[in-house]
């Protein structure tokens, strides 16, 4: 990275584009606090997370973010009702919240029928639409998403990103996605494009459609990839 500096605005669906090596990855590990930057600061809710220990970095990891990525990381052992409730448990949620909690985000993604069956039992779009809810369960301040649609077919892709608009539309969740799709990024409400550890373009969906977003994204890599080869 070099000298990137950007705001979150709490409640954006905010997209991470760039080509391989392009820095994107490098950023989503530095604000999920799982590398820490050699310069400069990171401030999440008022809080610099470079300054922590190791301690108060796992406890504001646990408190304040969550995390989706492209291979699921459910517990083969547990039910998809206890993989959701564990996020809960670790911060200690009333047995009647949990249950609640569980509830809630098991309709809204999509996956009630599932809630006593195991990952085994369950297809890619399912398990991905668990590890959301899960992600989601605590209320982060920021959900990271790494490729989430990575190894998802079309159309459990279509139907993640559109829980993921919902879930920042209705619960104002704050999302950093990152993603080398055009179509993924479409479905968020501003995009930065990286290059070479620079921030190279920025998009904002503003009033347009989902569809009007995406050919604007397609046309702007189109011409980030002529540049390339000029």
């Amino acid at each position: 990275m070099n000298k990137v500096s950007f705001d979150i605005e709490s409640g954006e669906f905010i997209g991470i584009m760039g080509a391989s090596g392009s820095g994107k990855t490098t950023l989503l590990n530095i604000l999920s606090t799982i590398d820490t930057p050699t310069d400069g600061d990171v401030l999440i809710n008022g809080v610099n997370i470079k300054t922590l220990n190791d301690n108060k970095t796992a406890d504001f990891r646990k408190d304040h973010l969550g995390f989706i990525f492209q291979e699921y990381f459910l517990l083969d052992s547990l039910t998809v009702q206890e993989n959701i409730a564990v996020p809960l448990t670790l911060l200690n949620k009333s047995p009647n919240e949990i249950e609640s909690t569980i509830e809630s985000l098991a309709k809204r993604f999509g996956i009630f029928a599932q809630l006593s069956k195991y990952p085994s039992q369950l297809s890619g779009g399912q398990k991905q639409r668990v590890a959301a809810a899960r992600a989601i369960a605590k209320q982060p301040s920021i959900l990271f998403a790494d490729e989430p649609t990575g190894a998802l077919d079309s159309n459990s892709a279509t139907e993640l990103l559109q829980k993921l608009r919902e879930v920042n539309e209705d619960l104002h969740t704050t999302i950093l996605m990152v993603t080398h799709d055009a179509y993924a990024a479409s479905f968020s409400s501003r995009i930065l494009i990286f290059k070479d550890g620079n921030i190279l373009k920025e998009l904002k969906r503003n009033e347009k459609g989902r569809k009007e977003f995406f050919e604007e994204i397609l046309k702007e890599i189109s011409k980030i990839d002529e540049n390339r080869y000029n």
